[in-house]
């Protein structure tokens, strides 16, 4: 039964789930945990319209970058805009819709969705443009702006290794936001590096268990891109 979790490739694992107008949400902080093989068979489906729940859009070229300059997107829920020039141009000229949340808002957000929480209140934002709109409520003496939940039609999420059942373990800042969307998602895809057998994730490493993944890919390569690269000159050795 869990090898039915087990596609060959991105198409077939999408296949049968896509349709214009669906809210995904996409794992990755930059360029770090992007499920890269399952953007580029959102990008060969066609699908349109989409909202997308992501914490950036990807970079010039790569990610969510190219669903973006395919004319695929309607809307992006988002934490970052950053260094992306079409994301920026697309919204200033009237033709992308952005929400822009703080960073850990949106990551409450999303948890609060996997979690079933339709709402919550928090401090950030209280006073600024971001609460524009919501409801604002005293609690011992501090106000705090109500924040509604995130959940999506699909979640696409990119860990290191994955079993049968669809348990995932997540590799240092590439866990990112991705646990969180596995569980908000109505259907889960996780692409992977290495699918493991049954039995050989130690359960107390686990961060995602199966029972929030539907179907699950190896990716055949990853490239792995540093967005930026930051160095310094190597100090002389001492004598």
């Amino acid at each position: 039964m869990a090898k039915r979790k087990i596609f060959p490739d991105a198409g077939a694992a999408l296949s049968g789930v896509l349709f214009d107008g669906m809210t995904i949400m996409s794992g990755g902080f930059g360029l770090s945990g992007n499920p890269e093989h399952l953007i580029a068979g959102l990008l060969h489906s066609a699908v349109r319209e989409l909202t997308i729940i992501s914490n950036n859009c990807g970079a010039d070229g790569f990610g969510l970058w190219t669903l973006l300059n395919n004319g695929q997107i309607r809307k992006m829920v988002s934490s970052y805009i950053g260094e992306n020039k079409l994301f920026a141009e697309l919204y200033l000229a009237g033709k992308l819709d952005l929400e822009l949340n703080p960073q850990g808002t949106l990551a409450e957000r999303i948890r609060a969705g996997g979690a079933g929480i339709p709402a919550f209140y928090t401090k950030t934002g209280v006073g600024t443009v971001v609460a524009e709109g919501k409801p604002v409520e005293e609690f011992e003496g501090a106000l705090y702006v109500r924040e509604t939940w995130l959940r999506a039609d699909l979640s696409i999420v990119k860990a290191w290794k994955a079993d049968p059942e669809g348990n995932l373990v997540y590799r240092k800042t590439a866990r990112n936001f991705n646990p969180n969307m596995a569980t908000a998602g109505k259907i889960t895809i996780a692409e992977v590096e290495e699918i493991v057998p049954a039995g050989a994730l130690d359960p107390d490493q686990v961060h995602t268990p199966g029972i929030y993944v539907d179907r699950i890919i190896q990716g055949p390569a990853y490239d792995k891109k540093i967005e930026f690269r930051t160095t310094r000159p190597r100090e002389e050795a001492s004598a």
